[in-house]
């Protein structure tokens, strides 16, 4: 492994080329899911949060590691149960006695790590989901009258199982929003069953070396923010978030603008990571799914019809692409 140039961390090529380095180490340790992979990296390039929905068992907790390790960042995995309490993912004061009297510490919590796994986010009550939320949205967490500062960066993976409804508290549409990507994980194909199981039960796991760390991942994230949009293309973008709100029987309530920015910095990302300078409109059609498949929620015709979020997506860039000649 070549060490992180740190005198070219302002090359976008340089960068482009690290990142796509990380992508292929990844994939060492983590059987099938490329384009899971990517579409995670491009959201820790965009400093965004993601919803990961999948069956048990798929590797999720393996995923977020292995990207710990490539990205030499520091890694916690939260399972939420019902009886999980606030303090619990953030920490709380304790009582230290010593010669001079009492006085109050702050224990930090798990939420303090620079990639966070919270399994089964929805099998927590809104009061300790909310606790998280907090530290997603703000990078900070408040403990009684004081605010502790997170380390940077700070990347939440969440799951949530998408059949499973007993005994959970599924997220509002308020906090979906939060979350920049929701991500399907699939179930691996035949071939990809065999090489999981030579992997994990053949006794020889891979070598996973750093690519990278928290710098690097920052002064990248710099980078993707710079790459211009060019007008017709943010137009495109815009029409797309708009066409969510206009009336629509499948359609009970349409994107945010949080979505708007959302779907701006994957965008960005997209193109960086693939080694270019500008976003195209074909950028903007790919991370529309997993941008907008939360942040649209479908109305009754809909669902009665068996119709998806995903469909309605794609229905709507369809109707776009044509009237654009895109």
């Amino acid at each position: 492994m070549a060490e992180l140039d740190r005198s070219r961390l302002q090359d976008p090529a340089y960068m482009a080329q690290r990142i796509a380095a990380c992508e292929r180490e990844i994939q060492k340790g983590i059987i099938g899911q490329g384009e899971l992979i990517r579409q995670v990296i491009l959201a820790m390039l965009t400093g965004g949060n993601v919803l990961l929905e999948g069956m048990p068992g798929l590797g999720k907790t393996r995923l977020v590691s292995t990207i710990g390790k490539v990205f030499d960042l520091s890694f916690k995995r939260i399972q939420f149960t019902p009886d999980l309490m606030p303090s619990d993912v953030t920490g709380t004061n304790i009582i230290i006695k010593n010669e001079q009297g009492s006085s109050f510490s702050f224990e930090r919590g798990p939420v303090f790590a620079n990639l966070i796994l919270a399994d089964e986010i929805n099998r927590a009550t809104p009061k300790t989901q909310s606790a998280l939320l907090e530290a997603m949205q703000e990078h900070t967490v408040t403990v009684g009258n004081v605010s502790h500062v997170l380390d940077e960066p700070f990347f939440v993976l969440a799951t949530q199982n998408p059949i499973e409804s007993e005994g959970t508290y599924p997220l509002p549409e308020a906090q979906l929003d939060r979350f920049m990507f929701k991500l399907l994980v699939r179930f691996p194909t035949r071939e990809e069953l065999k090489g999981i199981v030579a992997l994990t039960e053949g006794g020889s796991e891979p070598v996973i070396e750093k690519q990278m760390d928290g710098e690097g991942l920052l002064a990248a994230r710099a980078l993707v923010n710079q790459i211009p949009i060019a007008e017709a293309v943010m137009d495109y973008l815009l029409e797309i978030i708009m066409e969510t709100h206009v009336p629509n029987p499948h359609i009970r309530e349409g994107a945010s603008p949080r979505a708007a920015q959302a779907l701006i910095r994957a965008a960005r990302a997209k193109a960086f990571i693939e080694g270019r300078f500008n976003v195209s409109f074909q950028d903007v059609k790919e991370a529309a799914y997993p941008v907008l498949r939360h942040r649209i929620i479908p109305g009754f015709d809909a669902i009665s019809a068996g119709i998806t979020e995903d469909d309605i997506i794609t229905r709507i860039l369809e109707a776009k692409t044509a009237l654009a000649g895109r």
